[in-house]
């Protein structure tokens, strides 16, 4: 197990989880629909609140968490694509890039936990994020097939 290795990943679903985070507040605060708003404010509290639990993983181990988004990886494209879909109204499109963001993060964490020299504890603490990640993933995913 290697400390150095793991703060990087740490920091690295940081980044993508804050990105995710940002991007959800932004389609939140550009919903129209009162509905695709509220879930959109749901899923950037959680995304916040695993973006802190990871954060203060990395303390614990003594390195200096990541506290803001990269927004240069695919997750911003996947926002922009959906502030475009706003700028459509369809609800279709709109669902589509949130479930598209949210593959996205899946393999994000999906890839961290098959990492070997994870701490135990920061693994622990992943895997905990990874059960809120995939709720979204699944919650986006059964509304897409609902609208489809």
């Amino acid at each position: 197990m290697n400390t150095q290795s793991t703060i990087s990943a740490l920091n690295s679903l940081i980044k993508t989880t804050l990105d995710s985070m940002k991007g959800f507040r932004d389609a939140a605060k550009d919903a129209e629909s009162t509905q695709f708003s509220a879930l959109f404010a749901d899923f950037a509290r959680e995304r916040s609140e695993v973006a802190t639990a990871l954060q203060t993983e990395v303390r614990r181990l003594g390195g200096d968490p990541e506290n803001d988004s990269s927004f240069l990886a695919a997750a911003h494209r996947s926002f922009m694509d959906l502030k475009q879909a706003f700028a459509g109204k369809d609800d279709k499109a709109i669902i589509e890039e949130v479930e598209r963001g949210e593959d996205y993060i899946k393999g994000k964490y999906e890839a961290a936990l098959r990492d070997t020299n994870l701490e135990t504890s920061a693994r622990t603490v992943i895997e905990r994020a990874f059960q809120s990640i995939k709720a979204g993933h699944d919650r986006a995913s059964a509304l897409k097939h609902s609208i489809a």
